[in-house]
């Protein structure tokens, strides 16, 4: 297989064409259409006059105040590329100014409540009327239907109610919240990037768009499938009790001499007899099997990698084919050799500063320009669908656009 950006025939990405426009905030929406820009699409951000898109304000900032206001870390990463337009559904003229720009897009994206859009008079119904080949997608904590469909929540809630949380540990006390958002960027984000794939895959036959309903906690849901199923199956391993969740010595992980930390995976017997003849344990394939036994195999390994440091566990685990690796810290990721050899990071602008920042792993690059201001390209959007200078000006005076 290639490098990425190996082969020059295939230098042109696959969305390029493509036309989005996003009306979400925070991290689901945007992280979906950052996918979708960096494979090509050409993304504009509909932001409303007052506080836009609060990812923006959010902590840690980032940027040089001596050039342009720092904006939320990883507000930069999310919408590096794209446009950004302010316009006030809220107010008439806003919400027509948004029907004049529907047509020239190939896909609208929002993460409202239910029945928000509607409301405003800009539901899928009314869009799609307007712009049959349109793909709507709008992302949701439970969906458009259903008792829950209208409760507020978070990243948390959508994995409590979809039985992920359940799964993890640790035994003697409730489950861990995850250190990544699981449910808006992948039971959200990266599903709601199928969904709108598919609808384009499926306007190509038929020559009429869809609408895409994201459930954050449906999507969830299918995070869980192996220890889901397992309990759907009458085979219930919850509070990490699994062998894939915190169960069993051979999967887990471990803090070394030096204070760092390291993952173990060695789930399959050939790993596990293969890591414990190199540390002198012995290869009682009981290991792999939850239990009460795994008490005290769990003391024997926390013992054996407190003994040593990170760096000769390291050298362990490029010695031995065993499933072992370091747990890398963030800073770390742009110098490991793997990464970089991959080509995972890029040098972006940043509110006056150039910062590492990853690549969407399934493109060849990046959106090119940095995160932008609020509102800074209203202008160039609005005259991009045909709007005049005195239609332009008009919008502003209302406050309808800025």
């Amino acid at each position: 297989m290639n490098a990425p950006g190996a082969d020059a025939d295939l230098d042109r990405r696959p969305l390029s064409g493509l036309r989005v426009l996003d009306l979400s905030r925070l991290l689901p929406g945007p992280l979906a259409t950052l996918v979708l820009s960096d494979l090509g699409a050409h993304v504009d951000k509909v932001e409303d006059p007052a506080g836009g898109d609060y990812l923006r304000v959010m902590p840690p900032r980032l940027g040089d105040p001596s050039v342009a206001e720092p904006m939320n870390a990883a507000f930069h990463l999310l919408n590096r590329g794209k446009r950004s337009a302010v316009l006030d559904l809220k107010r008439p003229e806003g919400r027509d100014a948004l029907l004049r720009l529907i047509p020239r897009y190939d896909v609208v994206i929002e993460s409202f409540r239910p029945g928000v859009m509607e409301r405003l008079g800009l539901g899928p119904d009314r869009l799609t009327a307007l712009h049959p080949r349109l793909v709507y997608c709008a992302i949701t904590g439970y969906g458009q239907t259903g008792p829950a469909a209208h409760r507020a929540g978070h990243d948390l809630n959508f994995l409590a109610r979809a039985g992920v949380l359940a799964l993890g540990g640790p035994p003697e006390g409730p489950p861990q919240i995850p250190g990544v958002q699981m449910a808006d960027v992948a039971g959200g984000g990266l599903f709601a990037v199928a969904g709108i794939l598919s609808a384009l895959v499926a306007r190509g036959v038929t020559g009429r768009g869809r609408i895409v309903d994201v459930s954050m906690c449906e999507g969830s849901m299918m995070l869980g499938a192996f220890g889901l199923m397992g309990a759907l199956a009458g085979n219930p391993e919850l509070n990490g009790t699994g062998a894939l969740s915190g169960g069993i010595a051979p999967f887990g992980t471990y803090r070394t001499r030096d204070g760092r930390a390291v993952a173990l995976a060695a789930l399959e017997p050939k790993f596990w007899s293969a890591f414990a003849a190199e540390v002198g344990l012995p290869a009682d394939m009981e290991a792999l099997l939850p239990g009460p036994h795994q008490t005290g195999w769990k003391a024997r390994l926390e013992a054996l990698f407190a003994s040593r440091d990170l760096d000769a566990w390291v050298a362990l685990s490029e010695r031995v084919d065993c499933c072992l690796e370091p747990v890398l810290e963030p800073g770390e990721l742009v110098h490991d050799a793997q990464h970089q050899a991959r080509g995972m990071f890029v040098s972006q602008r940043a509110s006056g500063l150039r910062v590492p920042m990853p690549r969407t792993p399934i493109a060849r690059g990046v959106a090119e320009g940095e995160a932008p201001s609020q509102g800074r390209d209203t202008r160039a959007v609005l005259e991009d669908a045909g709007f005049s200078s005195e239609e332009i000006a008009a919008l502003v005076a209302c406050g309808a656009a800025r």
